[in-house]
């Protein structure tokens, strides 16, 4: 055991920040036998430092001026927990630059800044890891940067935000609105007072980016990622999935085009059938599968938010960085900072789901059925929804071009005998073969 205690900086003490400083003031004994030496706070940054925050620690370690902290020379590992962009990245980019490694949780900033972290990282000799930046408690990105680095990852698909899932999990089990089942996440705090980064797939699609570049060691601008949120699924949505075995989830989906330098990254709601192991997926669990080439299918899934298991993988991820530090090392392997081609996604390939208000239903049917055929557009199934109101006509498409369904789409919207503009949903298909779990 190295005597030496090694020092570790936290900025933040949210939630999550308050649940890692209490285990590393709870668990000092045993992470000093896991690391090898034992492990101090050095200081922690908050806005108010006279705040109460329930912790039995020196209220001296507390400080409002987080630059100043990250600078010092006997900091070790910082431990960032702030989130957002600004201050964070410069406050982040001083601590490796004056030595110390970086642990943190914040997507927003490694989806914006990865290549040039890793970079600065890789210049200053120090570790940067974010492991519960993805899936909270769920190990998924050092399975997917060391396990499988020998194998190739052909796609993901996931349900990385527990918010989505918990809202749309309670509209399936209630048949209850998204605006009723988000004022419920709110004030249960499932979700923020502000939950757009949630709601509109921003939060998922910044944890697509980060996956994107271990899976395909291609880096994604977030840009560049198609989002779209689940504020527009409607009860109806829901009850169509129902009725076809299946269940509404927002997921991410990453993809890679077999014998080419392309990828796509895309983040929607779509229904997924009951049959796939992502469909069981309840509450604000996360889940991912992993399609590999050698490994097949590999389900991973766990708490994906909330302070306990969010802290369990940063002091995880704290660990790793201290006895790498106490041993000499650094890490060595990192994403690719190779911008590949990105997909648009007018070139998805899928089945959907898609809904028509009709006002004359016999005649509607004969001209829909045109309009898909003048599109290439094949029909799977159709069936006839009576309503008090307006009638609709449900129809299931066998696999079409993601450009060829939305001008359909459009064009259908124009005709006489409908009555609104065609809702449709992008259909999951079932895996393969059963996912071994992760």
């Amino acid at each position: 055991m190295n005597n030496q205690p090694l020092k570790v900086a936290v900025l933040g003490c949210g939630v999550v920040g308050t649940e890692v400083v209490r285990r590393l003031h709870a668990s000092h004994a045993a992470l000093a036998d896991r690391i090898g030496a034992p492990v101090e706070i050095a200081g922690i940054a908050v806005r108010d430092p006279r705040r109460p925050r329930g912790l039995d620690i020196d209220p001296a370690l507390f400080t409002n001026d987080p630059l100043e902290l990250v600078k010092r020379d006997d900091v070790d590992i910082v431990v960032e927990l702030l989130g957002g962009i600004e201050p964070t990245h410069s406050l982040v980019a001083a601590a490796m630059e004056h030595g110390a490694s970086v642990v943190s949780a914040n997507k927003a900033l490694v989806a914006a800044y990865g290549p040039e972290l890793h970079g600065a990282a890789a210049r200053a000799g120090v570790d940067l890891l974010y492991e519960a930046a993805v899936a909270g408690a769920v190990p998924l990105l050092r399975p997917l940067r060391d396990s499988l680095g020998g194998d190739e990852i052909t796609r993901i698909v996931g349900i990385v935000n527990g918010t989505t899932n918990y809202i749309l999990d309670r509209m399936t089990e209630k048949g209850s609105t998204f605006d009723a089942e988000l004022r419920q996440a709110i004030e249960r705090g499932y979700a923020e007072a502000d939950p757009s980064a949630d709601v509109e797939g921003t939060d998922a699609a910044a944890k697509a980016v980060i996956l994107a570049s271990l899976a395909f060691h291609t880096w994604v601008p977030p840009a560049e990622v198609y989002r779209e949120g689940i504020t527009g699924v409607t009860v109806q949505d829901v009850a169509d999935a129902r009725a076809r075995d299946c269940v509404v989830k927002l997921l991410a989906v990453l993809e890679r085009t077999a014998g080419e330098d392309e990828v796509m990254v895309r983040v929607h709601p779509a229904m997924v059938p009951r049959t796939h192991p992502l469909a069981d997926v309840r509450g604000a669990d996360n889940a991912v599968v992993v399609e590999a080439a050698g490994a097949g299918p590999l389900l991973f899934r766990g708490a994906g938010a909330g302070g306990t298991p969010t802290a369990s993988a940063v002091v995880g991820d704290l660990v790793t960085a201290a006895r790498r530090r106490l041993l000499g090392h650094r890490e060595t392997a990192s994403p690719a900072t190779v911008t590949g081609r990105v997909r648009a996604m007018s070139e998805v390939r899928s089945r959907y789901h898609l809904s028509v208000p009709v006002t004359d239903s016999a005649v509607a049917l004969d001209d829909i059925a045109s309009v898909l055929r003048s599109h290439e557009v094949r029909v799977d199934s159709v069936q006839r929804r009576r309503t008090a109101g307006p009638d609709a006509w449900v129809l299931v498409t066998e696999v079409s071009g993601e450009s060829a369904l939305r001008a359909a789409v459009q064009a259908i919207a124009g005709l006489p005998s409908v009555g609104a503009v065609p809702r449709f949903l992008r259909m999951l298909e079932p895996v393969e073969e059963e996912a071994a779990v992760g």
